[in-house]
């Protein structure tokens, strides 16, 4: 069971990661890019709403399977507080990750203004 546990932090952290670095990815591939749009409105959605992740409850109900210690609240703010930022005040970690998500939005809207640019160009 603890291998489960596990192998579901490590997707977590794959999503995470996805969610960070996937508009460096994307680029030329619509259905990636789409993809992405959506896994970071989900990261807006539950970093600032009141809803957890499915991907913390399914690793809080292994854990709990497994006789594991079970956190509770956010998979960032566990983790992320624990490791890299002790002593940091819990809204300051949800304002950052939203913070990384708009900046990925930010990338996408200066290529939408870019091929709408060169669309335009190529128009006239």
């Amino acid at each position: 069971m603890r291998a489960v546990v596990a192998l579901v932090l490590a997707i977590h952290l794959l999503w995470i990661l996805w969610v960070i670095v996937g508009a460096f990815l994307t680029r030329g591939r619509p259905w990636l890019t789409a993809f992405h749009l959506a896994s970071l409105a989900w990261g807006v959605i539950v970093d600032t709403g009141p809803w957890p992740c499915p991907l913390t409850l399914l690793e809080q109900w292994l854990e709990m399977k497994a006789g594991m210690p079970v956190y509770h609240g956010s998979f960032l703010v566990h983790y992320l507080d624990a490791i890299v930022y002790p002593n940091v005040p819990v809204s300051v970690i949800i304002w950052g990750a939203t913070g990384v998500c708009c900046a990925n939005l930010l990338i996408y809207g200066f290529r939408l203004m870019r091929w709408m640019q060169r669309r335009h160009r190529n128009a006239g």
